[in-house]
């Protein structure tokens, strides 16, 4: 999903609007991990980019989608890009043998 998200409607109150990103960002994710996993792969993972402009669009960790629109909600932007790409992601390798240190 690569979407600018417009905050500006004469009749929707701007927090309507920035509730109706976060849902739309939570769907998507939802609706991608719900599709089956290629062979070799354990999970969904996702790149996400936020910005106020595609093109000051930053890296960050999908756990602080929702800081960043609340963020935009402080600032009172009238529009903001979020990209979302689902990408397979393969778990690392666990050490069952952990040394104990006398």
């Amino acid at each position: 999903m690569k979407k600018t998200f417009v905050i500006s409607h004469p009749k929707i109150k701007t927090a309507r609007l920035f509730e109706a990103a976060k849902h739309d960002a939570k769907k998507y994710i939802k609706r991608e991990r719900n599709k089956k996993l290629p062979d070799g792969a354990d999970f969904w993972d996702f790149d996400c980019k936020y910005g106020h402009t595609e093109q000051d669009a930053k890296v960050i960790h999908m756990g602080d989608i929702g800081k960043c629109i609340d963020e935009a909600e402080k600032l009172n932007l009238e529009s903001f890009y979020l990209e979302i790409m689902a990408k397979p992601g393969i778990r690392g390798a666990h050490s069952d043998n952990i040394e104990d240190e006398d």
